[in-house]
């Protein structure tokens, strides 16, 4: 599985960004895809995730602000992120988990795309 992440960008205090991050090559299920952001010397953090059947998963510090949501016919996952703040400043990489039908699980990365979200 590939992950190609587009979107990120300079924002100011308030503004609002889309993510999105598509998916190729092949695989059995992709049970989840999401969004983790990472910033220099902290661990890589869980930002939002979808399931296959469409459940979703927020930290709490972007519940009410930010929206997952998965186009599965494309392969696509988005993520608008409206009131950015400062504190959402971070590389945020796309996130793909693939299980096979003998129920072997990995995790897939893309490459990471730079939020900058300036007060």
């Amino acid at each position: 599985v590939q992950l190609q992440a587009s979107g990120g960008g300079l924002v100011q205090t308030g503004g609002s960004l889309r993510l999105s991050c598509v998916a190729s090559g092949s695989w059995d299920s992709l049970v989840s895809m999401g969004w983790y952001r990472q910033t220099p010397g902290n661990q890589r953090e869980l930002v939002a995730l979808v399931s296959d059947d469409g459940e979703t998963n927020y930290v709490d510090s972007v519940k009410g602000r930010f929206t997952i949501s998965r186009d599965n016919a494309q392969n696509t996952v988005y993520l608008q992120m409206n009131s950015l703040k400062p504190d959402d400043t971070a590389v945020y990489y796309c996130n793909a988990r693939s299980v096979t039908s003998w129920g072997r699980a990995r995790d897939h990365w893309g490459q990471g795309t730079l939020v900058t979200v300036s007060s």
